[in-house]
C-alpha cells in the first residue's frame, strides 16, 4: 500500500520548495539534510509530504515522550490508511539494577511496565516485519537493545483454514513465542482452550482470534473483541483452497528457544568459570561466590522457563555477537527489512542528537560497578544502548528538523539546509516584553513576577485564552500550581514525573479549557502545538544556563507563535547575552514574516486545530472517589502521620499506591496527585 497523506491543507508558504528540495535529496541518496523551520511553519506537515513523495518507510525520533506522542497523533491523522506506530520506553516506573559500594547497597531492578505501551512497541516491530507503508514515531529509547531482528523474524506462526495441527502443537508454538496459557484472565500475550476452539490474544493488537479445530485441522478463523466476545469478521481469514489466514508474531522482543539456549549454555558456563577464578585470584571471595550463585540461578531459570529477570544481560550470547560488538536496536529492524530504502527523521535535532550521544556513557558506568562486584558477568557490558557512531551508520538518510539546529547537523548537511521561515497562517512571531522579577515570594509578594503573572493569567482566562508558565525546577512548578489554585486560578503542571500517556492528556485538557494555565520546566519547550495559548511567561529569565540559553529561550517563546495574540513576557532583573540574542532572532523572524504577508497580501489568522484522538482510549470516571470503592482513601488525605504505627503506615502505603494507580488509569490526575503527595509524606520523602 502507498504512503498517502490525507489532509484538508495544501502546501503553502515555504513548504512547496522545502518538500521538493528534501524529497529530491532523499531520492538522490543524500545522507544528511536539515529542515530549519520556525515554530508554526508546518514542519510536521512538510515531513509527512516528504514521506509521501519518497514512499520510504520512516523512523521519526524525538527527544522526549510528550513530543513523540504528539507526533504520533499527527502522523496517524495524516496517514489514516497506513501503519503508523508508537515506540517509547514502556516503563511507568523504572529503577535499574545498581550497586553502591560505599554503603554496600544492592538495588534490584524494579519496573512497572505499561501494558498498553508494550502493545504499541510490539505493534511497531510487527508492522516493520509485515508491511512497507510503515511510519514509526519513537523516543531515543529506540537505540536500546531489543534483540536480533533475524531471530524475531523466525518466530512467526501462520494459521489458515485447512492447516493440519492440534491444540497441543499450537500451544507449544505460542509458548516458544513467549505467550502464556491463561484460562481465567484472557489478556494480551495469552491463549486459552474453549472446547474445540483455540483463542489467541496477540500481544500487539486489541482484537483476538478464535481458531476452530476438528480432527486436528483448522476449520475456521474468527476475529473477535476479547472483552465483549463480540464477533468482528471471518471472511478474509477463511478463503477456501488458499493458505491465506492469520500470522501470529511474538509476545516479546527478546526471545529464547531451548535449542538455542543449549548451544550457548556451555559458553556462558565457560565465561563464568574464568571470571569466577579471576575474582578468587584477586582475593575477592565474596564477589566470586556471588557471581557463581547468581549466574547458575539464572541459567537454571532460563532452562526451565525460557525467561529470567535480567535476561537481557546475556543477550550477547543469544545474539551470537562477539565481545564488544554492538547490540540490535529498532533501527536494525528497519535495516533488516528494508535495506537502504528507508528514512530517519530526527525531530528537534538540537536536543535529540546530544541525548543519543550521551546515553552510552551513563549506562556503562552503572554496569561496570555491577560487573566489578560480582553481580553480573562481563557480558552484561554488551547489553547497552548504541554508541552514537554505531547509530549514525545504520540509517541511509537523515533529515534533521529544528527551529534552532546545532552546529553538528549544519556541518553534516553542508549545502543541504532547507529553511522554512514562513507560517502559512501569516502569524508573526510574538511580541517580547521584559518585566522585573524581584519580589517573587509565593505568599506575600506585593509585586514581582508571581503577582504580575497572576494578573496576566486572570486577564486571559476571562477571554478563554490559555497561558504557559515555565519555571526552573519541578518543585517550583508544583508549588506554583498549588499557590495559583489557592488564588482561584485553574492550574496544572507538566514535568517528567508524570506518566507518558498522561502528558498528552494534560495538554488536551488545556486545549479543552479544563484549566487556564499550564506550568512546566523543560517539557514546554519544543514542538508543543497549542493554538489556544496567547501568553508564554518565562520566570527567572536572567538565570543564564541550559534552561535559559539562547536556544531554550527561542524554543520556549515559540510556543506563543500559534495565535495572532501571542505574547511573551520575560521576567528578569538584567538582560543576559542569551536573552539579547534570542530577542534579536525573534525580531528578525517577525520582520521576515511581516514582509511576506505584505508581499502576498496575507491577513494573519489563528490556527484552527481539532483535538485528536487519544493515543490509547481510557474511560473517565464521573464520580472519582466512588470508583475507588474506598471511603478510607478520602480520609487518608487528612491522616495524622505521627499517630500511625509502622504497621499502619505500611498498610496505608499499600492501599494508596493501589488507589493512585486506579485514579491515574481513569485519567483523574489531580486526585492522583493528591494521593501521591500523601504517599510521599507517609514514606518520609518530603
Amino acid at each position: 500500500m502507498r504512503l498517502t497523506v490525507k489532509s484538508p491543507y495544501n502546501p503553502s508558504g515555504d513548504q512547496p520548495e522545502a518538500i521538493k528540495s528534501l524529497s529530491e535529496g532523499v531520492l538522490a541518496g543524500v545522507k544528511n539534510q536539515v529542515l530549519l523551520g520556525v515554530t508554526g511553519s508546518g514542519k510536521t506537515y512538510t515531513m509527512s509530504k516528504v514521506i509521501e513523495a519518497t514512499q520510504k518507510p520512516t523512523l521519526i525520533i524525538s527527544h522526549n515522550k510528550t513530543l513523540a506522542g504528539q507526533l504520533y497523533q499527527e502522523m496517524r491523522d495524516f496517514f489514516p490508511d497506513n501503519a503508523v506506530s508508537y515506540f517509547v520506553s514502556y516503563y511507568d516506573y523504572y529503577q535499574p539494577e545498581a550497586y553502591v559500594p560505599s554503603s554496600d547497597t544492592y538495588i534490584e531492578k524494579t519496573a512497572d511496565i505499561n501494558d498498553k505501551i508494550d502493545k504499541l512497541r510490539l505493534q511497531s516491530t510487527t508492522n516493520i516485519m509485515t508491511r512497507n507503508d510503515v511510519i514509526v514515531v519513537a523516543s531515543v529509547s529506540c537505540i536500546y537493545n531489543i534483540g536480533d531482528p533475524r531471530e524475531y523474524g523466525k518466530f512467526e506462526l501462520p494459521i489458515y483454514q485447512g492447516l493440519k495441527t492440534g491444540w497441543k502443537t499450537l500451544g507449544e508454538s505460542l509458548i516458544k513465542m513467549q505467550y502464556s496459557r491463561s484460562e481465567f484472565e484472557f489478556t494480551r500475550g495469552t491463549f486459552r482452550l474453549r472446547g474445540g476452539n483455540f483463542d489467541i490474544y496477540p500481544a500487539y493488537q486489541d482484537t483476538a482470534y478464535r481458531v476452530s479445530l476438528a480432527n486436528d485441522t483448522v476449520t475456521k478463523i474468527t476475529e473477535f473483541d476479547p472483552i465483549s466476545g463480540k464477533y468482528i469478521q471471518d471472511s478474509q481469514y477463511n478463503i477456501p483452497n488458499t493458505k491465506i489466514g492469520i500470522v501470529i508474531y511474538p509476545a516479546k522482543h527478546y526471545l529464547l528457544d531451548k535449542e538455542r539456549f543449549l548451544k550457548v549454555e556451555a559458553e556462558i558456563k565457560s565465561d563464568l568459570e574464568k571470571e569466577y577464578t579471576q575474582l578468587k585470584n584477586a582475593n575477592k571471595l565474596i564477589e566470586a561466590q556471588r557471581l557463581l550463585q547468581r549466574t547458575n540461578y539464572d541459567l537454571e531459570t532460563m532452562k526451565e522457563l525460557g525467561f529470567v529477570n535480567g535476561i537481557e544481560n546475556y543477550s550477547r550470547y543469544f545474539d551470537g555477537r562477539a565481545i564488544g560488538e554492538r547490540p540490535y536496536a529498532l533501527p536494525d529492524y528497519f535495516k533488516h527489512r528494508y535495506g537502504d530504502d528507508w528514512l530517519c527523521i530526527i525531530d528537534e535535532s538540537h536536543m535529540t542528537i546530544p541525548q543519543i550521544r550521551g546515553m552510552f556513557n551513563g549506562d556503562q558506568a552503572r554496569k561496570r560497578t555491577l560487573v566489578d562486584y560480582g553481580f553480573r558477568l562481563e557480558a552484561a557490558m554488551d547489553n547497552r544502548p548504541l554508541k552514537f557512531n554505531e547509530f549514525y551508520k545504520i540509517p541511509p538518510h537523515f533529515i534533521h528538523v529544528s527551529a534552532t539546529p546545532d552546529s553538528w547537523e549544519l556541518e553534516q548537511a553542508g549545502e543541504k539546509i532547507v529553511e522554512q521561515l514562513v507560517r502559512p497562517t501569516g502569524i508573526v512571531d510574538p511580541m517580547v516584553v521584559i518585566r522585573p522579577a524581584s519580589g517573587d515570594a509565593l505568599s506575600n509578594a506585593e509585586g514581582g513576577e508571581i503577582q504580575d503573572v497572576i494578573k496576566e493569567i486572570k486577564l486571559r482566562a476571562k477571554k478563554e485564552e490559555r497561558v504557559l508558565v515555565t519555571t526552573l525546577t519541578k518543585k517550583t512548578a508544583e508549588d506554583l500550581t498549588g499557590y495559583l489554585k489557592e488564588q482561584g486560578i485553574r492550574a496544572s503542571y507538566l514535568h517528567s514525573d508524570i506518566k507518558t500517556l498522561e502528558r498528552t492528556d494534560i495538554l488536551d485538557s488545556l486545549r479543552k479549557n479544563e484549566f487556564d494555565v499550564l506550568i512546566g520546566v523543560n517539557l514546554l519547550r519544543e514542538g508543543l502545538d497549542l493554538p489556544e495559548v496567547t501568553l508564554v511567561a518565562i520566570l527567572d529569565a536572567d538565570r543564564e544556563g541550559f534552561l535559559r540559553s539562547r536556544v531554550s529561550l527561542i524554543q520556549t517563546m515559540g510556543r506563543a507563535a500559534r495565535n495572532i495574540k501571542g505574547e511573551v513576557i520575560l521576567y528578569a532583573d538584567k538582560i543576559t547575552d542569551s536573552m539579547r540574542e534570542a530577542i534579536s532572532e525573534i525580531k528578525r523572524r517577525r520582520v521576515y514574516q511581516v514582509a511576506f504577508n505584505k508581499k502576498h497580501n496575507i491577513t494573519p489568522s489563528n490556527i484552527n486545530k481539532p483535538l485528536r484522538e487519544r493515543i490509547i482510549d481510557g474511560s473517565e470516571s464521573t464520580a472519582v472517589w466512588d470508583t475507588l470503592g474506598s471511603v478510607e482513601t478520602k480520609q487518608s488525605l487528612e491522616l495524622d502521620i505521627t499517630a500511625l504505627t509502622p504497621r499502619d503506615k505500611a498498610r496505608w502505603i499499600k492501599r494508596l499506591e493501589r488507589d493512585m494507580k486506579k485514579l491515574a488509569s481513569d485519567m483523574q490526575f489531580e486526585f492522583a496527585i493528591q494521593v501521591r503527595d500523601k504517599l510521599r509524606e507517609l514514606k518520609g520523602e518530603n
